[in-house]
């Protein structure tokens, strides 16, 4: 087994990966992170074994000190995210029935609504200066406002629900500062401050939302606390936040590199997203990595772990595993069969996919019916981290 001492965000490895990623999977299915003390899953099939393995899990352990960390630390330990059976059974069960109404689906007039909406703000914007920008006009805000019509939330506070997702999941890149992690324990207390007042007022006055169905909603006679409740309200909104947004400008960039394949996906939008979504989710995906620990001694592709011991699977080198896939560094809209594991698999597969996987099935097809002739107006900037893989902006015309 390779033993890599690899810096993850290095500004070259953020900018490509790939490349090293391969040369990591060409040397085995697990590779030894000596920095992180991390094995790294690089193959599709080791990947895929560490997300289903139920000798595996999310072992959450509290970040100290506790006074500093309490909020932070219990919006962590009472999500599904950071759960393993029976809690996590328990956690989901309730959670899958209120989304079990047909919420998720309920909400495509909303989202084409928003989407036309901040397409009429783009297309402002670009007659003004010549362009927009793709992320921060178009796909930063339309799963916040998405989000906050699902949970119930009033629109005068989504940029407050932008600021404080942004702040927390800082928290999930090896990389970052004190002043990042003092930003996400404000984060965290404000969040949970605001949806505890939230899940307070849908218990005397319950609406049409999914917060009140979270706060009703029973599974096998137990009902979400009041942790649990806020902890799933944040997280909601972190995980659709960030796999919505940057799988869209992940995607796009890719589209742009691409320049056949945006042609052909703008001659047929409609006919062609579908499988165009999924391609954008493989090709460069926007969960990079998903840690997992050993609760018993274990083997995944032939490497022994043993108990305590984490490995994470690399989700995108999982996706460019020419095992797994055909011309794998090839971008094809109508790639089928498309087995990416972006959402992850097993028990954390993501719980906020169907909603992503709704957004870019609306966003995608009306951003390129509405600029055809869409094209990159600059440089696109790129977040500077490894994990959550994704863009600042990406400024465009069309």
């Amino acid at each position: 087994m390779r033993t890599v001492d690899v810096d993850l965000e290095d500004p070259d490895l953020v900018r490509d990966p790939y490349p090293v990623l391969s040369e990591w999977r060409a040397d085995g299915p697990v590779v030894f992170h000596s920095g992180l003390g991390l094995h790294l899953a690089c193959s599709y099939d080791a990947a895929n074994a560490v997300l289903r393995s139920k000798s595996l899990g999310r072992i959450w352990t509290d970040r100290e000190p506790d006074d500093l960390w309490r909020t932070f630390n219990w919006l962590h330990s009472d999500s599904i995210l950071e759960s393993e059976p029976p809690k996590h059974t328990r956690l989901r069960a309730i959670v899958a029935g209120a989304f079990a109404r047909g919420r998720i689906e309920r909400l495509r007039p909303a989202v084409a609504q928003i989407a036309d909406d901040l397409l009429d703000a783009a297309a402002a914007n670009q007659a003004a200066t010549g362009s927009f920008d793709l992320i921060g006009d178009y796909a930063e805000p339309l799963p916040v406002a998405v989000i906050a019509e699902l949970l119930g939330v009033p629109a005068d506070r989504r940029d407050d629900l932008r600021t404080w997702s942004q702040r927390i999941v800082r928290m999930y890149d090896y990389r970052r500062t004190a002043e990042d992690e003092a930003l996400a324990r404000a984060a965290a207390d404000e969040f949970a401050d605001f949806m505890s007042e939230v899940a307070d007022e849908r218990r005397t006055t319950p609406g049409d939302d999914l917060l009140t169905h979270l706060a009703e909603v029973e599974a096998e006679g137990e009902r979400l606390s009041e942790r649990e409740l806020v902890a799933t309200g944040v997280l909601l909104l972190n995980a659709g936040h960030e796999a919505s947004v940057n799988g869209f400008g992940n995607g796009v960039v890719s589209l742009f590199e691409h320049p056949d394949q945006l042609g052909r996906l703008a001659a047929d939008p409609q006919g062609l997203s579908a499988t165009a979504i999924e391609e954008m989710l493989r090709f460069d995906s926007p969960l990079q990595l998903f840690e997992r620990t050993a609760k018993e001694d274990t083997e995944v592709a032939g490497v022994t772990l043993r108990a305590g011991e984490k490995i994470a699977a690399l989700l995108g080198a999982a996706n460019r595993d020419p095992a797994a896939f055909d011309d794998v560094d090839a971008f094809a809209v109508d790639r089928s069969p498309n087995g990416h594991i972006a959402f992850g698999a097993g028990i954390h597969f993501c719980l906020g996919a169907p909603l992503a996987r709704l957004e870019l099935g609306v966003t995608v097809p009306r951003l390129l019916e509405r600029f055809p002739d869409l094209r990159p107006a600059g440089e696109p900037t790129r977040r500077d981290t490894f994990v959550l893989r994704g863009y600042h902006e990406v400024p465009v015309a069309g």
